[in-house]
């Protein structure tokens, strides 16, 4: 069993680098024109494939590393990496303005018919920042029981963007510009702070595989 800890930690993760509030705003530009039934389809099926993406990579994310050669550790220290350019980004709004262009260009290319995949589902809700955390996190959740605890923990994130997705235009006028920006900053800073906590348990685990216990 995980402890309470662990589930916290994964919990804030997910919800940082997924980030329901940010979804909202692009939700709604990418959703233009539909009316109310056809935008609540368009987040539910996004939503589920979303889910579906970090699922798979929670159960298996670890042993397509293995096929591949790369240890965990390594995995750890990239992904913290990632996660701190994703931060960065955060903090200094250039992961909103990253994400308008993503959801503008899939506009003229798709025409929305794919919408809930592309970008929705991919690469705005499972993007390279939570596949990347899944599978980081994934390393901490080694038994059967502790990966079902993810996944249960996965499903909690992803009905809070569930919901977030449904009530886009009330998030959008209450948080408004500058509630944005300021929910968008305190978010990156903590995703700064995990993101280099991951970095050094990939280098912690690295010095131990090499110099033994």
């Amino acid at each position: 069993m995980a402890t309470t800890a662990e589930l916290i930690n994964a919990f804030t993760t997910l919800l940082v680098t997924t980030d329901p509030p940010g979804l909202a705003p692009i939700f709604l530009g990418l959703t233009a024109g539909m009316n109310a039934a056809q935008r609540k389809q368009t987040a539910l099926r996004g939503t589920i494939i979303a889910f579906v993406i970090l699922s798979v990579f929670a159960v298996s994310g670890a042993g397509v590393l293995g096929v591949l050669g790369i240890s965990l550790p390594a995995f750890r220290i990239a992904g913290g990496f990632l996660l701190f350019f994703i931060a960065f980004e955060m903090v200094f709004e250039k992961r909103q303005e990253r994400k308008e262009k993503t959801s503008e260009m899939a506009i003229t290319k798709d025409h929305i018919q794919n919408l809930a995949v592309f970008p929705l589902a991919i690469p705005l809700i499972s993007g390279p920042g939570s596949i990347s955390a899944t599978i980081l996190l994934a390393g901490n959740f080694p038994t059967f029981l502790q990966r079902i605890q993810l996944i249960a923990v996965i499903a909690v994130v992803f009905v809070i963007i569930l919901a977030a997705l449904m009530i886009a235009d009330r998030i959008d006028r209450y948080l408004g510009q500058t509630g944005r920006a300021i929910l968008t900053r305190l978010l990156g800073v903590l995703l700064a702070a995990l993101a280099v906590q991951f970095v050094i348990d990939g280098v912690r685990a690295s010095m131990t595989v090499y110099t033994g216990p």
